[in-house]
């Protein structure tokens, strides 16, 4: 597969827009449609057990869009990107836990009015019927998994203690769809409101398993990938080479990651993302790893002629999202992977690189950034020193004297997060347009 041609998008909708109206109206058109089945399924035994299944249809709702944002679809993932997909899961799934509470809340205080009763001894009564039971446990789960996600929480725990956690969800969310189908009036009203339900949760349900276990057990049984040379790059990075069946079939792009595994070398559930750090040709596939973990550091003892198992290609990163003739490739550290692979891509002619490290013995594949560069007739610029040496170089004046017509060019940002964070803070200061704003943040949750 050759590399893509870069195209530059004017006077259409950009890609990132047409998804998140997409999923937007998707969102608010099945609202509406709760909304008309709540006030035509007629009201609860008294005016709170009625809002309680108000907060409870949402609830379905909240967890039914939880599971498409996690589900990886490509289409969707490749225009908006994981990262921000994550960070969106992130908060829907505070807002579920909080009208999941609501909810529970709401049911016990109901029908203790209705029965005259203390919410105590209502909530041990409703734990003894089996169908509300199903939606206390359900419910409980979301706490445990909300209070493990808190950032302060999670910062202690270790990524696969928290990802083991974070995985009851799914049990969660079976448990609540048997509660809804034995408790919630609304969900057996009518034909059409079954059907909607019904038709509701197969589609989400479907979205998370094709994404997430079909796919990528059909691409690795179709693909056979399978690992072609270990490569040091310098003491502590090395590039890993994988090829396979049909990698011309494979739908990936410079500036993409990967979810990588390597059965025999770790445990099936050690996995990193690392961005492909050539582009695709339609032969090999190429990662570039940073030894900060006992994963990405064991890499460059893989051995040649062992299987990979490779999610993905996911991420926005790519020039999908050209909007500008004129680009500039900011990457610090590691970042510069994806950014390397983007340069493959480059037309001839207006290309800007800034590559941030401490020193220049620190500057992963320098060497073939430089070439990739000069053959492109474009500019690089290696920025090196410590943070808090110096003046610092994200900084509005620092990136427009480098720089000088940024305002023009679409800004691709790939680095530690701080640093990103930085460069995304300058290029706010310089009123760069967004729809030019191009990030990527490491890291999957």
């Amino acid at each position: 597969m050759e590399a893509t041609s870069t195209q530059v998008g004017r006077g259409t909708i950009p890609p990132v827009v047409a998804a998140r109206w997409a999923l937007w109206t998707f969102v608010i058109v099945n609202l509406v449609i709760v909304e008309v089945l709540f006030l035509t399924a007629g009201t609860g035994k008294n005016g709170v057990l009625t809002v309680a299944k108000f907060f409870g249809l949402h609830a379905a709702v909240l967890m039914l869009f939880q599971l498409l944002l996690v589900a990886r679809l490509p289409w969707l993932d490749r225009r908006i990107g994981m990262d921000r997909l994550t960070v969106w899961h992130r908060w829907v799934g505070f807002t579920l836990l909080w009208t999941l509470l609501t909810h529970a809340v709401l049911v016990v205080l109901g029908y203790a009015r209705l029965d005259d009763a203390s919410m105590t001894k209502t909530f041990f009564a409703l734990a003894g019927v089996p169908a509300s039971l199903l939606g206390m446990l359900a419910a409980a789960i979301v706490v445990v998994v909300a209070a493990v996600s808190a950032r302060q929480v999670r910062r202690r725990l270790r990524y696969e203690t928290w990802h083991g956690v974070h995985l009851l969800l799914y049990l969660a969310l079976g448990l609540a769809f048997v509660h809804q189908l034995q408790e919630t009036t609304t969900f057996s009203s009518s034909a059409p409101a079954m059907i909607y339900w019904w038709a509701l949760w197969l589609f989400a349900f479907g979205a998370l398993v094709t994404g997430r276990i079909v796919m990528p057990l059909w691409r690795n049984a179709y693909h056979r990938f399978e690992v072609t040379a270990v490569v040091p790059e310098s003491d502590d990075v090395v590039s890993v080479h994988v090829t396979g069946r049909h990698l011309d079939r494979l739908p990936a792009r410079a500036g993409q990651f990967c979810i990588w595994r390597f059965p025999g070398h770790n445990h099936w559930w050690l996995a990193n993302p690392f961005s492909l750090s050539a582009a695709p040709d339609g032969r090999t596939l190429r990662l570039t790893a940073k030894a900060v973990g006992s994963t990405s550091a064991g890499l460059r003892h893989v051995p040649v002629g062992s299987r990979a198992f490779v999610e993905g290609p996911y991420g926005a990163f790519t020039s999908l999202h050209r909007t500008r003739p004129g680009a500039l490739l900011i990457a610090g550290g590691v970042g510069i992977t994806p950014v390397r692979a983007l340069l493959e891509e480059e037309p001839a002619g207006d290309v800007v690189v800034l590559y941030r490290v401490r020193s220049e013995d620190d500057a992963v594949l320098v060497d073939e950034v430089r070439t990739l560069v000069a053959d492109l007739g474009g500019r690089l610029h290696l920025v090196t020193g410590r943070t808090g040496e110096g003046s610092p170089p994200f900084e509005p004046e620092s990136l427009r004297a480098l720089v000088p017509d940024i305002t023009e060019r679409d800004v691709y940002v790939c680095g530690p997060p701080a640093m990103t964070s930085a460069v995304l803070s300058g290029l706010r200061g310089l009123r760069v347009p967004r729809r030019q704003v191009h990030a990527e943040r490491f890291g999957l949750a």
